[in-house]
């Protein structure tokens, strides 16, 4: 059984949605700006190890991580934390931010952006994400920067 788009459920199957690599990470939104009227966006990210974004931060919303498996190193401009399996992190708009995944191996985690609307920035700024996740590529991910840095400012969130 599956939800009618009229009685205002999403349901999302395991697997579908919009699949991109970006800094050499794999996201799959699962909700967006449209499917949720505006009030979130969640992306499921696979970051392999070493992976992750720079520091930056975000002015018009609000970001949180649910770790689902792997460990996870949270920074900010003064400290750096690393979380494992289970854990929660929210960052409020305007905190300086990243993420890097210091374990041997691919981390799943959950990323939710309220409101809705920076998911289309993965959308915009990566690659399809079908395959198999490719080798860390330092080539790839200073190309993948540059062109962020060209487009983030449209999101109301910039890197420092």
């Amino acid at each position: 059984m599956s939800f009618e788009e009229s009685e205002g459920i999403v349901y999302i199957p395991p697997k579908a949605g919009v699949s991109r690599w970006v800094f050499g990470d794999h996201y799959t939104i699962k909700a967006d700006k449209e499917n949720t009227h505006g009030s979130l966006g969640l992306i499921e990210a696979l970051v392999p190890p070493g992976g992750g974004p720079p520091l930056h931060i975000h002015h018009d919303s609000d970001e949180a991580f649910y770790l689902i498996d792997g460990e996870l190193q949270i920074s900010n401009e003064q400290r750096s934390q690393v979380v494992g399996t289970g854990a929660f992190i929210f960052v409020p708009r305007g905190k300086v931010h990243a993420f890097k995944n210091t374990g041997d191996k691919p981390c799943k985690m959950l990323i939710i952006f309220t409101p809705a609307g920076f998911e289309r920035f993965f959308t915009e700024l990566g690659v399809s994400g079908e395959g198999d996740m490719p080798a860390a590529d330092a080539e790839q991910y200073a190309r993948d920067l540059a062109k962020a840095e060209s487009i983030v400012a449209r999101y109301a969130a910039e890197y420092i």
